[in-house]
């Protein structure tokens, strides 16, 4: 279990295993390692199962009737070998444990039964998560609260604290070989890769470069031009010796497959049902896991950049060493209750052939005296598709397919149920395209030729919306609503070469967790996945018959557990196509104890405030102080939350909140450079129970330091000590900072030459300067712990530095330069608005996600705030619905055998109320074979904002010249081989296809952004700031940051309306961002998806200023102009409709402010006019004639 009660931390910050090696880099993926030594043989693989044994007195012992832990005093408490198994029937059976210990078990155990796990004694209203049922397989003990009812956790030493395991990884060899692309422009020479040693649980792998390059790059390259391929380990079915088996028996009597099993419902609830139930496990085979092969394989066209960023890092090389760390944070626990192809069917004990993005080659081992016959896996099809039950889906019976297309290999005729036949591909080109088969007379809008240098008028007159995948109606409907999760192609090509050939980036859009108005959430003991691949039964399976399905990612054949069989929904028994789980691409469960390593943590935050006199002088205090004493009830949580407060200057002050005292308690820690904790105990109180003094703190912060002289920021020490005080329960660190930290550990000197700001050529210090955030945020991370910073600063604070506490530890960056509450009342309302959100909104604590894909296609690159785990896992502390992912992917294998393929990301996480959840969603989208098919399936907004992933990564890792230069050549090389298909073009053309049209717009929308812009001044916390947002924002609100919406207000009309909840909402044109649309007499709204300005003309109406601004004319609009009056006009109503629905569509509530000509905003306004030609940069009509010039060439 966790370390919890005395947590033994040594003096100073940064304590590691006695032979862990520091980090010296900045970019690195992963703290570095000790060098290859002695220690591969004392924390090999091996060495931690063999050797280590937990203490007797640490196992929890059930008060039920069971001996099964008896036997376990000398093995780890979580053990990962599956239990050695007979092959008798009858008699004692090991690994199995009998239904009859569970008998006299309460259903309704609250997670009060873990309080000595947390330190509290609060009892929970959160029923139990219970056990799934028997099933006919062998079953092991769960850690559960019905099971252990009084369950406590010793005391243990930090060092083995929750999580933190010692493993080593080997990669293989290499010859050296170079890698060149597009985007990259440059090439990478990688040679022999070393032997790793991986302290701390951190699971990734190191590649070395050649000694030209400096440590700090030597620490982790991404090589994500997919130039090294690596082939899935393969389990050989021998034994490993260094994995020594751990069997647990007891007398019980065999129980066979189908007695005794009840059928469990699967209900749309928010409750989860409270019948207590059984784990089942399937006996397992032992085997050994082969080093994986790499080899060379063809690169992605914009992938081939060095990334040494964990914001956007590298899928990690599959590891052939069992990952205890991994088996921990597994999204699917070790013991699982899923469907299985037979009670034969073995559970791996190597994490990533159970988890992994691999496809294992299982081998079974008879347990039973007649299994269940399996299928032939010979192919990934089955036998023909009418074979069977159902013939096509209820529903699916009266669509007609389309035409079938001979596939390339008619004995391997794959595909999903719903689609018998493989689907061709969208319409083609245009006659005019040369070489390319016709299949349809008349082609797709989205493939229509358009002039760009003669069709000036390209925006569409709303918002763009997303491409439809060229799917059947029945698909269509079924899939995953782009909001959440969307392709760059929403036509995959069969091959990588295709993909080279489109030069168009692969990738996904992910937004896993945000708000939704409908989610199915499913309660069932018997969560339905593949036994190979462990995909969720999604609505793109097919049935092969009632009791078989297979899985339309790795095409194996399941069986479909009995209770699976009834729909709880129609109260019918026969028809699992009809369940809430095959019905809904995007669904919810209430995950059982199963995916739970320990307790589910309770809601604990832990605010950090700055209090120098920089920060009394900014009065953000007061703005925090007041949020929180209005939301303080609104906080996610329940009966167990805890809340905590320290504030520091040139000392770390803490609160003593203890129930009981008469007033809060300051203790002050002035030796900051061995910090400590001086009542642990006190310092994290229950929010419920100590709610008076909380508040008595809060109405009393904002004035105790208001002749403060400190003017020194002991941020890093601060920091520590949140560290020490979140470590044995995790959960969310929100750090406010106004200056630079100036003592003690992390301290920052300024970097910034203000005469640089407008530079045209170099833009230096993109990085950070030190390395103590980053590991920081990696030792958050393994606690569970996510740290959330609010910059608040008038004068240039390293925010490359800052940020690397939240980009590693999966937290959020909010920025607000130049504030003061009452010089800036802007900043001011922005920083109200935004706590508000903050701290009511939805939260999801010790997260992990993992996303799978079709067998051919690979992740090799991720962008956004999280730490990998491995090849495919994502470890989030905190995960929050305004936080967006990014993953660049590639094509391994020919997907010729197929028509479609589908993608699904699976979010565990525990909700604020203490359950175990799990979202899931799942993509379906066809593949083609021609390159006009994919030119008509492209997202040009995914593909942009992919794009700007992938250039902020160049921009720190290369320079911001070689990012820029990468984004003008996507343009020329996406276009150039578009029109290299066609025939009987004008060189003087520049010919583009409907779906990308708008491409050339957005890249110089992208390169006039404050991030990438040049010639302009930009101070540089302004442009790591607006990196930071294009790594972690959703792809709705990056566009909107990427290329604003102008619209014209002071002539809104009824004649174009939508009608919102009983409110008629106008619904203007959008305009170009151009100064030409702009007319002194009219009145414009700039929607920036953070900030709304509404710019008022000299000649504007004054029936429009007086009715909306509230003032009788121009001249008398007050130069700070922060909301609009209600006045009772027609226009008035109208524009604050508008207004308003604009701001109900996203999560953060914009900031509005008024724009005169004299308004020294002014300049904010017009620089977002990108169309217009700059001192530094083109128009775009200027851009599109140098796009013409070199795609000519």
């Amino acid at each position: 279990g966790p370390a919890q009660g005395q947590m033994q931390f040594p003096s100073g910050y940064g304590s590691h295993p006695p032979n862990y090696s520091a980090p010296s880099g900045h970019y690195s993926q992963v703290p570095s390692k000790a060098a290859a030594s002695h220690l591969d043989s004392q924390y090999r693989a091996g060495y931690y199962p063999s050797y280590y044994s937990a203490p007797a007195q640490n196992v929890m012992i059930p008060s039920v009737g069971s001996n099964v832990l008896n036997a376990q005093g000398s093995q780890q408490l979580y053990n990962k070998t599956p239990p050695h198994t007979g092959a008798s029937s009858d008699g004692p059976v090991q690994g199995a444990i009998s239904s009859a210990s569970y008998l006299h078990m309460s259903a309704q155990q609250s997670y009060s039964a873990f309080d000595n796990h947390y330190s509290t004694s609060v009892s929970s209203s959160v029923a139990s998560q219970g056990f799934p049922l028997n099933s006919d397989h062998y079953a092991m003990p769960v850690v559960s609260g019905a099971m252990y009812p009084n369950v406590s956790y010793p005391p243990v030493a930090a060092g083995s604290a929750y999580g933190q395991t010692f493993t080593s990884q080997s990669l293989p060899a290499v010859g050296q070989y170079k890698e060149t692309n597009a985007f990259s422009s440059q090439s990478t020479s990688v040679p022999h890769s070393l032997q790793q040693h991986v302290s701390m649980g951190y699971n990734t792998t190191i590649s070395t470069v050649s000694s030209a390059q400096s440590v700090q790059d030597n620490l982790c390259r991404n090589l994500t031009g997919s130039v090294a391929k690596v082939n899935n380990q393969i389990n050989t079915g021998g034994i490993d010796a260094s994995q020594p088996v751990h069997s647990v028996s007891q007398n019980v009597p065999f129980t066979k497959p189908g007695v005794g099993t009840s059928a469990s419902s699967a209900v749309i609830s928010s409750v989860r049902s409270p019948a207590p139930s059984l784990s089942s496990q399937p006996p397992s085979s032992p085997s050994v896991t082969q080093s994986p092969q790499l080899a060379l394989q063809e690169g992605m066209q914009y992938g081939g950049y060095v990334n040494n960023q964990a914001s956007s890092a590298p899928a990690p090389l599959s590891s052939s060493s069992d990952d205890e760390e991994e088996d921990e944070e597994d999204e699917e626990a070790a013991l699982d209750s899923s469907s299985t192809t037979s009670s034969a069917s073995p559970v791996l004990n190597n994490y990533d052939a159970l988890e992994g993005g691999g496809y294992p080659d299982t081998r079974s081992v008879t347990s039973s005296p007649a299994p269940a016959p399996s299928v032939p896996q010979t192919s990934k099809a089955s036998k023909p598709f009418g074979y069977g039950y159902p013939a096509l889906q209820p529903g699916y019976q009266n669509a007609t397919p389309p035409a079938p297309v001979q596939p390339s290999n008619p004995g391997n005729h794959p595909g999903f149920q719903h689609y018998p036949q493989q689907y061709p591909g969208v319409n083609q080109l245009s006659s005019s395209l040369g070489g390319l088969s016709l299949q349809h007379s008349q082609q797709p809008d989205s493939l229509r030729p358009v002039n760009l240098t003669h069709d000036r008028n390209i925006l569409p007159v709303s918002s763009v919306p997303a491409p439809v995948p060229n799917l059947n109606s029945e698909l269509r409907k079924l899939n995953c609503s782009p909001d959440s999760f969307r392709c760059t192609l929403t036509n995959i090509p069969q091959t990588q070469a295709l993909l080279n050939k489109a030069k168009l980036p692969l990738g996904l859009l992910l937004h896993p967790f945000r708000d939704l108005t409908q989610l199915p959430v499913i309660t069932s003991s018997t969560i339905v996945r593949c036994r190979s691949c462990r995909t969720y039964i999604n609505p793109f399976v097919s049935f092969i018959d009632q009791r078989r399905w297979k899985c339309n990612l790795c095409y194996r054949v399941n069986d479909v557990p009995e209770e699976f069989m009834y729909n709880p929904l129609t109260r019918s028994y026969g028809e699992p196509h009809k369940r809430p789980e095959v019905q809904n691409s995007t669904v919810e469960f209430i995950a059982s104890s199963d995916y739970m390593l320990r307790p589910p943590q309770p809601a604990v935050y832990l605010f950090v405030l700055d209090v120098s006199h920089n920060a009394v002088e900014a009065g953000y205090l007061t703005i925090v102080c007041q949020s929180l004493l209005e939301n303080l009830d609104k906080l996610p949580g329940d009966s167990r939350t805890r809340i905590g407060f320290i504030t520091f200057d040139s000392t770390v002050q803490f609160y003593n909140l203890q129930e009981g005292l008469s007033q809060p308690q300051m203790l002050i820690v002035s030796d900051i450079d061995d910090i400590f904790l001086p009542t642990p105990d006190s310092l994290l109180v229950n929010l419920h129970e100590s709610k008076e003094l909380i508040k008595d703190l809060l109405n009393a912060l904002p004035n105790m330091f208001t002749n403060t002289r400190e003017t020194h920021s002991a941020l890093g020490p601060a920091l520590q000590a949140a560290f020490k005080l979140m470590s044995p329960t995790g959960g969310r660190i929100s750090v406010f900072q106004t200056q630079l930290p100036s003592l003690g550990a992390g301290l920052l000197h300024s970097r910034e030459d203000p005469n640089q700001r407008s530079s045209t050529k170099v833009v230096q210090h993109l990085g950070p300067a030190t390395d103590f955030y980053k590991k920081l945020a990696l030792d958050c991370s393994g606690q569970q712990t996510a740290v959330d910073l609010f910059l608040l600063s008038s004068q240039y604070s390293d925010l490359a530095s800052l940020a690397c506490m939240s980009k590693y530890s999966a937290g959020c960056i909010y920025y607000y330069p130049s504030f003061h509450r009452s010089h800036n009342p802007a900043q001011a309302e922005k920083l109200q608005k935004d706590l508000k959100r903050y701290l009511t909104r939805k939260i999801g604590f010790e997260a992990v996600m993992r996303i799978r894909c079709t067998k051919g296609l690979s992740i090799h690159t991720f962008h956004g705030n999280f730490f990998v785990r491995s090849t495919d896992l994502l470890s989030l502390a905190n995960v929050n619905p305004d936080a967006g992912f990014a993953v660049q992917m590639s094509i391994e294998e020919s997907l010729t055998d197929t028509s479609l393929v589908c993608f699904q990301t699976a979010l565990l996480y525990t909700s604020s109320k203490g359950e175990r959840r799990i979202r899931v969603h799942t993509l379906c989208l066809p593949v083609v074979s021609s390159l006009a098919d994919v030119y008509a399936g492209a997202d040009v907004q995914a593909v942009v904002c992919l794009l700007a992933n992938m250039a902020v990564d160049r921009s720190v890792s290369s320079s911001l010249a070689d990012a820029r230069d990468a984004l003008v050549n996507a343009v020329v090389d996406s276009l150039a081989a578009y029109m290299s298909t066609a025939s009987n073009l004008q060189q003087s053309m520049l010919i583009a296809p409907n779906s990308l049209k708008l491409f050339p717009l957005y890249i110089l929308a992208l390169l006039k952004q404050k991030a990438f812009r040049t010639g302009t001044s930009t101070r540089l916390d302004d442009r790591v700031y607006a990196m930071c947002q294009m790594k972690s924002q959703p792809l709705v609100h990056l566009m909107k940051m990427i290329h604003p919406n102008l619209y014209r207000i002071d002539k809104l009309t009824d004649e174009s309306t939508i009608h919102v909840n009983d409110r008629v909402v106008p619904q203007p044109p959008l305009q170009k961002l151009s100064a030409e649309k702009l007319t002194r007499e009219g009145a414009f709204l700039m929607d920036c998806g953070t900030i709304f300005y509404i710019w008022i003309g000299k000649n504007c109406d004054n029936n429009f200023i007086k009715d909306v601004l509230g003032y009788p004319n121009y001249a008398s609009v007050p130069q700070k102009m922060m909301q609009l009056p209600e006045v009772d006009a027609l226009s008035s109503e109208r524009t604050r409709s508008f207004i308003s629905w604009l701001r109900d569509s996203r999560p953060l509530s914009p900031v509005l402010q008024v724009i005169k000509d004299e308004n020294p905003a002014k300049t904010d306004f017009f620089q977002h006019l990108i169309e217009d030609r700059t001192e530094a940069a083109f128009s775009y009509y200027e851009f599109l004639l140098n796009i013409q010039q070199q795609v000519c060439k």
